[in-house]
C-alpha cells in the first residue's frame, strides 16, 4: 500500500509526474473534457488505483465502457503497442494487465444486481423534497408516515403509500379532526407525482430487501476495494428515477458513516459520470443535497468526484469544493466556447511555462492538464500530463462476461429477488375486505327478515275469521300502519348498508378499518 495513487507523467515536453495523494482523496474532484478526449479512460485509471489501494468505489456507467474493469487488459488489444510505449515514457516501470473486484449493480435488475430500499427509509422529509411539494401537501405526506407507524403499516414500497394516501383521502374529514386540514386536491396532487415516478420505474426501487451500504462500502480477502458499477445507461432516461436513487444513497452515506477526521485514504470514493446530465434537469432538492454533501461529507471519510464535458456544468457552489482537477482538451468554436475555455483556465494555479488556457484547448487524447492537491492541501501548479494508460480491459465487455461476472459475485441471490411481505397495501386491502364482508351479511340478515316479515303479514290476512268487518278493519288499519313502519325502518337500514356511506357508518360501528376504534 502506498500513500498516491499515479495519475500520469511526460517526457520531455511535459512536466513532474501527477500522484494523487490519498491523504487528500476525500477533498473531492473534477474530471473535465470534450467527448472523445479520455475522461473515461481516467476515471477508470482512477477507479483501478484507488481499488488497488483497498479503497471501495462506486460509479455510474452510462456509456457501459466501465464494464471492462472486470476483465484484464490483453497484449492482442490494438492499442496494446501504444500501452507500452507510454507507459515506458511516463516511468510507469510496473505496468501490466489486470482485472479488478467489480459488483454490477443495475436499478432495473437487468445488467447487474437489483438496488432497492423502502419509503419508510427514505423518510418523508427526502421524498418531499424530490417530489417538490408545497408545504401542505408536505403536511399529509407526514401524516401518512405518522399513520404508518402508529398503526403498525410499514410502508416499502409506492402501493404501500398510494394505498394509504387513498384510505387518507375518504377518511379526511375524521382525520383532519386530529391532524388538522387534510386537502383531497392535495392528496391528489402527491398520488399524480408519485405516478410520474412510477412510470419512470421506481416501482422496481422501492422494496425489499434494501441495500445494506456494507455491502457496497467492502473490500475482498485480499485487500483490494470493491468497484461498484451501476449500469446507468438506461437509468440516465429516466431522470426522475436517478435523482431519487442518488438523493438516497448520499443521504445515507452522509447519515450512517461516522466521522474520521483526516483518514489516511478514503472510505469510499463516489464518481459522478456524465454529471452534466444529472445537473440539467435536477430538481433542487438533490442539487441542495450534493452540496451539502461536498461540503460536510469530507470528514466522513468519502470523496466525490464528478465527470462532465464542462466545468460550468457543475453548479458553481459545488465546483469550488473539488480540489483535484484533470482538465482534457476543450474545443472552442463558439463564443460560448471560448468563454468556458478560459473560465476553466481561470481555476488552475498558472505555470509560468506555458499559457493554461493554450493547453486545454492543444492537448491530445488521453493527455490532460492537471492539478492535484499537496502538501497542506495546497493546490500544485497546473502541469501538462500523458495518463497512465489502464490495466484493466478498454472498452465494455461482452453479456456473457458479465453473466459470468454475476455469477461470481458476492452478493449472488441475496438482493436479485423481491420480497413482499405484508405492510400497509396488504393490511388496508384485509381490513377492507373485512368490512365488506361485514356489510354483507348484514345486509343478507336485513334481507331475511323483510322475507320472513312479508310471509307474517301475509299469512295474517288468513288469521281471526269470525272478527266483526268494524273490528277487522280497525285492527288492520293499526297493523298496516304499524307494519308499515317497521317496513320503512327495515327498508332504510338496508339502504344504508349498501350504500357506500353507510358501510362507512357500519364500518364505524363494528370498528373501522383502524384497530379499536
Amino acid at each position: 500500500m502506498g500513500e498516491s495513487v499515479f495519475v500520469g507523467g511526460g517526457g520531455e515536453a511535459y512536466g513532474e509526474p501527477q500522484n494523487l495523494l490519498l491523504k487528500y482523496a476525500n477533498r473531492h474532484g473534477l474530471i473535465a473534457g470534450a467527448t472523445g478526449t479520455g475522461k473515461t479512460v481516467t476515471l477508470q485509471i482512477l477507479a483501478e488505483s484507488f481499488s488497488a489501494e483497498g479503497v471501495p468505489v462506486f460509479m455510474a456507467d452510462v456509456k457501459g465502457d466501465l464494464s471492462g474493469l472486470a476483465r484484464s487488459g490483453t497484449p492482442e488489444h490494438k492499442l496494446h503497442d501504444a500501452f507500452m510505449s507510454r507507459a515506458g515514457k511516463i516511468g510507469f516501470d510496473d505496468y501490466g494487465y489486470d482485472a479488478f473486484p467489480v459488483v454490477f449493480w443495475d436499478l432495473f435488475g437487468e445488467k447487474g444486481h437489483p438496488i432497492r430500499t423502502t419509503l419508510a427509509e427514505m423518510g418523508p422529509l427526502l421524498l418531499s423534497r424530490l417530489l417538490e411539494l408545497t408545504e401542505a401537501q408536505e403536511g399529509i405526506l407526514n401524516i401518512a408516515f405518522r399513520l404508518s407507524d402508529e398503526e403498525g403499516m410499514a410502508l416499502l414500497d409506492l402501493k404501500d403509500l398510494q394505498a394509504l394516501l387513498v384510505w387518507i383521502g375518504e377518511n379526511s374529514k375524521t382525520l383532519s379532526l386530529r391532524y388538522g386540514n387534510i386537502s383531497t386536491a392535495s392528496v391528489g396532487a402527491i398520488q399524480r407525482r408519485l405516478i410520474v415516478l412510477e412510470n419512470q420505474g421506481a416501482g422496481s426501487f422501492f422494496g425489499e430487501p434494501a441495500l445494506k451500504l456494507e455491502d457496497m462500502i467492502a473490500t475482498t480477502p485480499g485487500g483490494q476495494g470493491r468497484i461498484n458499477v451501476l449500469a446507468a445507461d438506461k437509468l440516465m432516461g429516466s431522470p426522475r428515477l436517478y435523482g431519487t436513487f442518488l438523493l438516497w444513497l448520499l443521504s445515507e452515506l452522509f447519515e450512517e458513516l461516522p466521522e474520521v477526521g483526516d483518514p489516511d485514504k478514503p472510505k469510499f470514493v463516489f464518481f459522478f459520470d456524465e454529471a452534466h446530465l444529472l445537473f440539467e434537469d435536477a430538481p433542487k432538492a438533490l442539487t441542495d443535497k450534493v452540496e451539502q454533501v461536498a461540503r460536510l461529507i469530507r470528514s466522513k471519510g468519502v470523496g466525490v468526484y464528478f465527470i462532465t464535458q464542462s466545468p460550468d456544468d457543475v453548479p458553481e457552489d459545488i465546483l469550488g469544493q473539488l480540489g483535484n482537477r484533470v482538465q482534457h482538451a476543450l474545443r472552442a468554436f463558439t463564443p460560448r466556447d471560448l468563454k468556458a475555455l478560459k473560465a476553466a483556465a481561470e481555476t488552475f494555479r498558472p505555470n509560468p511555462d506555458f499559457d493554461t488556457q493554450d493547453a486545454i484547448r492543444d492537448v491530445g487524447v488521453g493527455e490532460a492538464v492537471v492539478s492535484l492537491l499537496q502538501a497542506k492541501g495546497v493546490p500544485s501548479v497546473v502541469q501538462r500530463t500523458l495518463i497512465r494508460p489502464p490495466s484493466s480491459q478498454l472498452g465494455p465487455i461482452t453479456e456473457d462476461e458479465r453473466a459470468q461476472v454475476m455469477a461470481g459475485s458476492p452478493l449472488s441471490g441475496l438482493y436479485d429477488e423481491a420480497v413482499d411481505r405484508e405492510s400497509a397495501f396488504e393490511i388496508l386491502a384485509k381490513r377492507a375486505s373485512a368490512a365488506a364482508d361485514e356489510a354483507a351479511r348484514i345486509e343478507a340478515e336485513e334481507e331475511k327478515k323483510e322475507l320472513e316479515l312479508r310471509e307474517f303479514q301475509k299469512a295474517k290476512r288468513y288469521d281471526a275469521p269470525s272478527r266483526s268487518r268494524s273490528t277487522s278493519s280497525r285492527s288492520s288499519t293499526r297493523s298496516s300502519k304499524s307494519d308499515s313502519i317497521s317496513q320503512t325502518l327495515v327498508k332504510a337500514a338496508i339502504r344504508t348498508a349498501t350504500t357506500r356511506n353507510g358501510q362507512r357508518m357500519i364500518r364505524g360501528i363494528l370498528g373501522g378499518l383502524f384497530k379499536g376504534r
